[in-house]
């Protein structure tokens, strides 16, 4: 008797993601793993079904072209799963859960995963634990959270996630452990395989470990062997690999001894190995009897028991949770916990009775057939179904067209005498962290750029932003100082590269931009000053230097200090550039950090500025790589998260994005159409604005358009909401770029002008 699967029926579900081990990692997981996803495709074979599998450290076997391997202690490559997962066009996932199989505490580094998708979650718990301690919980709530539709194997699974964690009942199946679809025969017809002629079977199999058992039945053997002397119990099965490297082969010796010295070592056979499915079904077929004398009460999933039971196999088992479900109503027979008496009469009164022990196989078989692998195939597929229709549809905001008029009310709110301070706690500022040059040197540009400014209030602040500046410098080191507390200690007496550069930046634009001439003098005199005798070697510092150099020589045409340094910073870029691509890595750092559009934008001012072809070129073509880095399938920016950063030649990961990449990107698509006015760098320059307006990867706007506030930035579960002065001056800057942006192309009359929101 074999049972079929119905046919499959219609459903838009056509690509699920699979996330759990493999085959032929040697664990339970593994195998649950692997049958489901071959399941799947038997019974559904237009679905595809990516495979995540978790690598650990001792899986070095060959795995299948087209399983995705995690090492699971890795972070990182739980981010990688996450954005991979995303593009692939997955519509839900499935995950397989058990917390020995993932890195971090108690298997929390698969939450990280989670939390970066989207997608609809079906959840199989393999273990339910009643009684969990406080991390444990903690995961397991973040899980039961996340999911849409949870799996247990058991009915007790189903209460006790009710009972205990709250769950309502109709977000949990009980769906049982699959089995194959084998013919239930009689066991003499398969001994021979084996050299079994004339014994009684009695089969355990599994990976062996103490949680098991065996010593109970290994206990009850004399008994056994007394009444029937042809009885042969088989422990088929390698050592648990956890076990394996705890303390060798200690435990299976600990069990043979045992063995002899009762006496039994004749009737006990050891099969120390890791057996294919198809000669793991033809040692059940060959049993008499299949014991599972486990010791954990709360155990409430066991694949040996239910592949026992779909092959038609009498069962004597431990009263474990799995085993006083799948074998009530008489369909196997239940014996106390370490009680090998009970064990050895239970065995011996099937083994004496075979109409009995017929009986017992035949019921275990029908019970097998609402098991097949194919049933829980269509079940699982069902409930997969059901998560992805019910998804609500997170349609994008409609893409923005208006622009933010900027406004300086955040920024000012957020700066004091001594200049703006680095971070807010929500809207507030936050005086623990002090100030930075940083934020100093961009804040300057802004009171240059913003266009509807009282000329006093611009005054004011234009001075206290360039007094921060001025203090910075540090002639001793010819560097600027960076960090600075909120009692005016400098933290250090030089800061980074990058902070010296964007230094420089602002002293540029100063010279080129300031309303007042006493502002363009003091910025040109510093920038001289500074620009003399300083050494940048950073790509990202060099590109900083070049946009402040290219301002000066904007305000002064002849300025030699600054036309020298834009060159030997381009031709260094160049050169860095050359040494570092690759056919799929166009980029002059081996890894992608933040700010990157300022380096094509500095070769193309540069380029622009000094009528240099190489410039150009360059730059337009990196551009061109980094806004594809900064593009989501759907086609909105995706700002390189920060998650990314450090990473060498590998694809950005989505989270979390920052207003600083906006910014850059949008300002560098300006740099491009004031060289190369294409439509491109309009729709691009456009697409990064509006990620601040909500059409980003949450449809979450950024900006608080009521006082010129933005949020720090996308993380996987939503905006974080406090205001730091590096976003509140990206979003004001990035208004000031989009305005002329808009001018220029609607100058060249490549479009239509934006609507300007009224304030």
């Amino acid at each position: 008797m074999t049972g079929r699967a119905a046919p499959p029926f219609p459903s838009s579900l056509g690509h699920i993601a699979l996330i759990g081990n493999s085959e032929p990692r040697r664990c339970g997981i593994a195998t649950f793993t692997t049958d489901c996803r071959n399941a799947l495709k038997a019974a559904f074979p237009d679905l595809r079904v990516d495979l995540y599998a978790m690598k650990g450290t001792e899986a070095d076997e060959a795995y299948a072209g087209d399983v995705h391997l995690l090492d699971d202690q890795d972070l990182p490559a739980y981010s990688e799963a996450a954005r991979a997962i995303e593009e692939s066009g997955a519509q839900a996932i499935w995950l397989q859960h058990e917390f020995g199989i993932f890195g971090g505490s108690n298997g929390d580094y698969v939450l990280h995963l989670l939390a970066r998708t989207t997608l609809p979650l079906i959840t199989t718990l393999h273990t339910v634990l009643e009684h969990p301690d406080a991390d444990q919980r903690r995961v397991m709530n973040a899980l039961l959270a996340r999911s849409s539709r949870i799996m247990v194997m058991a009915e007790r699974g189903r209460s006790i996630l009710s009972e205990c964690y709250g769950v309502a009942p109709g977000r949990i199946s009980v769906i049982p452990h699959g089995v194959p679809d084998r013919a239930c025969v009689d066991p003499d017809t398969m001994k021979p395989r084996f050299g079994w002629e004339k014994r009684k079977i009695i089969l355990t199999f599994g990976l062996l470990a103490p949680d098991k058992g065996i010593d109970t039945m290994i206990r009850a053997m004399p008994a056994i062997a007394a009444r029937h002397p042809d009885a042969l119990y088989v422990v088929l099965g390698a050592t648990h690999p956890n076990l394996l490297r705890a303390e060798g082969e200690s435990y299976r010796e600990r069990l043979t001894a045992l063995a002899r010295e009762l006496g039994v070592d004749r009737q006990i056979a050891f099969i120390d190995r890791f057996v294919a499915r198809d000669e793991l079904l033809d040692h059940l077929q060959a049993a008499d009897i299949y014991v599972t004398p486990y010791v954990n009460p709360a155990q409430i999933t066991s694949g040996t028991l239910s592949y026992a039971v779909g092959l038609g196999k009498p069962v004597v088992s431990t009263p474990y949770l799995h085993a006083t479900e799948i074998l009530d109503a008489d369909h196997g027979i239940l014996v106390p916990f370490r009680d090998s008496e009970a064990m050895a009469e239970s065995v011996s009164s099937l083994l004496s009775h075979t109409r009995t022990r017929l009986a017992y196989s035949a019921r275990a078989y029908a019970r097998g057939r609402s098991m097949l692998w194919s049933e829980l195939a269509r079940s699982a597929h069902a409930l997969l179904v059901a998560a992805e229709e019910e998804k609500p549809a997170r349609l994008l905001p409609r893409p923005a067209e208006i622009i933010l008029p900027p406004d300086a009310s955040a920024v000012l709110r957020m700066s004091d005498a001594t200049g703006m301070l680095q971070h807010g706690v929500f809207a507030v500022p936050d005086r623990s962290h002090g100030y930075c040059t940083d934020d100093n040197a961009r804040a300057l540009i802004l009171m240059h750029r913003l266009p509807a400014l009282d000329d006093a209030v611009r005054d004011h602040w234009t001075s206290v932003y360039a007094a921060f500046l001025q203090h910075a410098w540090n002639p001793a080191r010819g560097r600027f100082r960076n960090f600075m507390t909120y009692d005016r200690r400098w933290c250090e007496e030089e800061g980074s590269e990058d902070s010296c550069g964007r230094a420089l930046w602002a002293l540029g634009v100063t010279a080129r931009e300031a309303p007042l001439g006493k502002h363009r003098d003091w910025g040109l005199r510093l920038f001289e000053t500074a620009a003399c005798d300083m050494a940048l070697e950073s790509p990202r510092a060099m590109a900083f230097a070049m946009l402040g150099a290219v301002a000066v020589l904007d305000a002064v045409p002849h300025h030699a200090m600054a036309r020298d340094l834009i060159e030997r910073s381009g031709a260094r870029l160049l050169a860095i550039l050359d040494a570092v691509r690759r056919p799929d890595w166009a980029w002059f750092e081996v890894m992608l950090a933040y700010d990157n559009a300022r380096l094509p934008e500095a070769l193309l001012t540069a380029g622009r500025r000094l009528q240099n072809p190489a410039f150009i070129d360059t730059g337009l073509a990196t551009l061109r790589w980094i806004v594809d880095q900064q593009t989501s399938p759907s086609g909105h920016f995706r700002a390189i998260g920060s998650e990314s950063f450090g990473r060498r030649y590998k694809r950005p990961l989505p989270f979390d994005q920052q207003p600083l990449e906006a910014h850059a990107t949008l300002e560098a698509c300006l740099a491009a159409f004031e060289v190369a006015p294409d439509r491109h760098w309009v729709e691009v320059g456009r697409s990064c604005y509006q990620w601040f307006l909500g059409h980003n990867d949450h449809g979450t706007p950024l900006a608080t358009r009521s006082d010129g506030g933005c949020f720090d930035g996308l993380t996987p579960v939503g905006v974080n909401r406090n205001q730091g002065a590096e976003s509140l001056l990206a979003l004001q800057l990035s208004s000031c770029a989009m305005i002329r942006l808009s001018k220029l192309a609607q100058s060249m009359a490549q479009e239509p002008p934006a609507e300007k929101l009224s304030a």
